[in-house]
């Protein structure tokens, strides 16, 4: 009977697992929002297989993508304004939807203070003008 449990959780078990089809993920229109300061906020981005361009509050920055493998990249802002800027950052996507994935993030060597989010992928040029 024991035998037939441990079984039968261990065929549970290795049914369940996180799905993480990163490719899709490497171009396209994207979304993300976040609480700073006690405020949503919302930046919209269109990736590239090397670069990508964000848009948030009226400013556009530019950064270059190294995909170290499916699902994990460096990002590296190509025209830094400040110090803090000129580190890179390393991001990890840890599970994908159809059109969303969740991920973690943080500056290269700062292991320490990894944040995570979630992006959404759109596909309405309007949303990502903000329109």
């Amino acid at each position: 009977m024991k035998l037939l449990v441990l079984s039968l959780l261990l065929l549970l078990s290795s049914c369940y697992g996180l799905e993480r089809d990163c490719l899709p993920f490497h171009e396209g229109n994207f979304s993300f929002t976040q609480i700073l300061n006690g405020d949503m906020k919302t930046s919209t981005f269109t990736r590239y297989s090397n670069y990508e361009i964000e848009r948030y509050e009226g400013k556009i920055d530019t950064a270059s993508i190294r995909w170290v493998n499916e699902c994990e990249c460096i990002l590296t802002k190509l025209n830094p304004n400040s110090n803090q800027n000129k580190r890179p950052i390393q991001i990890r996507i840890l599970s994908t939807t159809t059109d969303s994935y969740n991920f973690e993030y943080s500056l290269v060597g700062d292991s320490k203070n990894k944040q995570r989010g979630t992006i959404k992928k759109i596909n309405n040029i309007c949303s990502l003008l903000n329109l």
